[in-house]
């Protein structure tokens, strides 16, 4: 069965960094890669927003609101995917999710419905 597990979230300042792990386990047929949603406060579960994914052969997609300022990474030897967060802003309050991924209009960024329990990232001024 597989299971994804995600930590590092936090209280930090704007501006500040926080570093966000995921922590895989079992295998996942089908998938084109892994990455990270997040579910902002107020929006629903569906409304979760791409934030980058990184497929198999290591190709990165950031989305346009984090571009510059989010990093994404994968050590697979350890089967565990990271996400590099810098100069935050207050906007950037959320859960983040990670997510096994599947191909879609942009490429690899779409959910497989393989997700973890989420992690709270909680920006304050």
């Amino acid at each position: 069965q597989v299971q994804l597990v995600e930590s590092g979230g936090g209280s930090v300042q704007a501006g500040g960094s926080l570093k966000l792990s995921c922590a895989r386990s079992g295998f996942i047929d089908g998938s084109c890669g892994m990455g990270w949603f997040r579910q902002a406060p107020g929006k629903e579960l569906v409304d979760r927003e791409f934030v980058s994914s990184i497929s198999v052969d290591g190709t990165t997609i950031l989305a346009n609101s984090v571009k510059g300022r989010f990093t994404t990474s994968q050590d697979n030897a350890k089967n565990m995917l990271y996400l590099q967060m810098n100069s935050l802003k207050t906007e950037d309050t959320a859960v983040y999710y990670c997510a096994a991924l599947d191909y879609g209009l942009g490429g690899c960024t779409n959910g497989l419905g393989i997700w973890g329990q989420g992690t709270l990232v909680n920006v304050s001024s």
